[in-house]
């Protein structure tokens, strides 16, 4: 008897990480390909200790299970989900290859930049090499939303229909927040506009913030 996967997700984050914890790309994917799922909330201990770290060795979220498989990375998790149920992927070989190059376009060549932004401006704005390395860190994530602005153009979506390189490229966009910077390169940010008003990327996100709204805050 088939399963329903569960995956794991944090019970409580800072309100700047509401809506960007990775286990909403899982969601994500998951409502995509109309797939139920259950939930199983965890904390800042809960992914440090020995059980779930051989989920997850890293201790960090998103993990899946699923039928005696267990799967951790977000990207892992995002391609195994698209290519088990229809909706993510496109049924041809070529259009299934160039929508998961997308995946790890988003991962490897976007992402990094973005968070090495995100990182400055949100934990490490107090240190004193902060204001230094803020412009070249902000070069390259033009540099990036430049390359990726050509690449789109007017396109709806990246390979033409929505697929998993598209759920994953808007995820890790969205962590630019409220930077402006998506501002800057209109093609992009009404891409991003497009995907995030999919309704399975409302229901996911809804399912996620729903879940930090039912934990109370920490002592």
């Amino acid at each position: 008897m088939f399963e329903r996967p569960v995956i794991t997700a944090f019970r409580w984050v800072p309100d700047f990480a509401k809506g960007q914890v990775r286990d909403l790309r899982v969601r994500w994917a998951l409502e995509e390909v109309g797939q139920p799922y259950d939930v199983r909330l965890v904390d800042g201990v809960t992914v440090k200790a020995a059980e779930h770290r051989r989920l997850q060795p890293f201790g960090q979220v998103p993990t899946y299970e699923e039928d005696g498989l267990s799967l951790c990375e977000s990207g892992a998790i995002l391609l195994h989900i698209a290519r088990k149920w229809p909706g993510l992927l496109p049924a041809d070989v070529q259009g299934r290859a160039h929508a998961e190059q997308w995946v790890f376009a988003a991962m490897t060549s976007v992402e990094p930049a973005i968070m090495d932004l995100a990182l400055i401006d949100l934990f490490e704005a107090d240190q004193p090499w902060s204001a230094a390395r803020r412009p070249a860190s902000l070069d390259r994530v033009r540099g990036r939303l430049q390359d990726l602005s050509n690449r789109l153009g007017d396109k709806l979506y990246l390979e033409g229909t929505f697929t998993a390189g598209d759920l994953m490229m808007t995820c890790a966009l969205r962590g630019l927040g409220p930077s402006g910077l998506l501002d800057e390169y209109p093609n992009i940010a009404a891409y991003v506009a497009r995907c995030e008003a999919r309704p399975a990327f409302q229901r996911a996100l809804a399912a996620q913030l729903a879940d930090f709204d039912a934990e109370p805050v920490p002592a």
